[in-house]
């Protein structure tokens, strides 16, 4: 049986033993949600739904992405299926790490923290499906060169390698308020100085959204580039208010004693 005293804290063996335990529930739904993500990419038409914006592009093949390999449609399947299940499995996994923290933060940093984890998700989802609406943009934009000279063969591992990249930078991106009111909370970011290196901020965007654009795709460069400027604007709005909520805590824990209080003899 595990002592704790009452600030949580537990000794070093037992942190061991903890995060070993937190490690493999971690790995065993990685494993049951790849299992299922299997199942639904076979039959379920997540390939199609991924496939969707190239159709147009595809009348010459048929419809159908090419696969050199006899292994291809295979090892695309398993690839899918891995990604769908790490989707599925990253609440869990998150949960974890945050059961295996969560005693060792204070309790106001634990309102803070518990809104943040579930406002990433769905800044995750805001920023995939973006991707996958700019993609007809994209397409269009890159198999509108040499298309006099070239007889387009879209090879399907090389075509749902590029979706995944872009849906995920783009998912990873977006969370970039998380980021901010996590270090906010530990007090490592402050408004002041995230606004003093906004145009930092902007010349690394831009470096980073040109570096995660497909090719020179321009109109998605700049696509990718609004929504972060205003995440970024949004996470120094966050930041002041935690920074603020802070300030006010510490100031009613250095209030003197109220007139009548005893105090403790030193």
């Amino acid at each position: 049986m595990k002592h704790t005293n009452v600030r949580g804290e537990m000794p070093f063996l037992d942190h061991l033993e903890e995060l070993r335990w937190r490690i493999l529930k971690a790995l065993g739904a990685l494993f049951v949600c790849a299992v299922g993500g299997f199942l639904l990419v076979h039959y379920l038409p997540v390939t199609e739904i991924l496939i969707r914006p190239v159709s147009p592009f595809l009348e010459h093949q048929e419809g159908k992405l090419t696969a050199l390999s006899p292994l291809e449609p295979f090892f695309l399947e398993l690839k899918l299926a891995l990604i769908v299940g790490v989707l599925f499995a990253f609440p869990i996994v998150v949960y974890q790490v945050w059961a295996f923290l969560s005693p060792a933060l204070e309790k106001h940093e634990r309102r803070v923290i518990i809104p943040a984890l579930y406002m990433g998700l769905a800044l995750f989802a805001v920023g995939a499906t973006m991707a996958y609406l700019i993609l007809p943009i994209s397409l269009e934009f890159l198999f509108g060169f040499q298309e006099d000279y070239l007889t387009l063969q879209i090879r399907s591992s090389e075509y749902l390698s590029f979706v995944i990249r872009l849906m995920l930078a783009f998912g990873i991106i977006f969370e970039l308020p998380v980021v901010v009111m996590i270090l906010s909370v530990l007090g490592l970011v402050t408004p002041v100085f995230l606004r003093k290196q906004r145009r930092v901020a902007i010349v690394g965007i831009t470096v980073l959204a040109s570096f995660l654009s497909p090719g020179d795709v321009v109109i998605v460069t700049v696509l990718m580039m609004a929504p972060l400027i205003l995440l970024y604007e949004f996470s120094i709005l966050l930041s002041a208010a935690i920074t603020r909520g802070r300030e006010e805590r510490n100031k009613i824990l250095d209030e003197d004693p109220p007139e009548g209080a005893v105090e403790a003899s030193p």
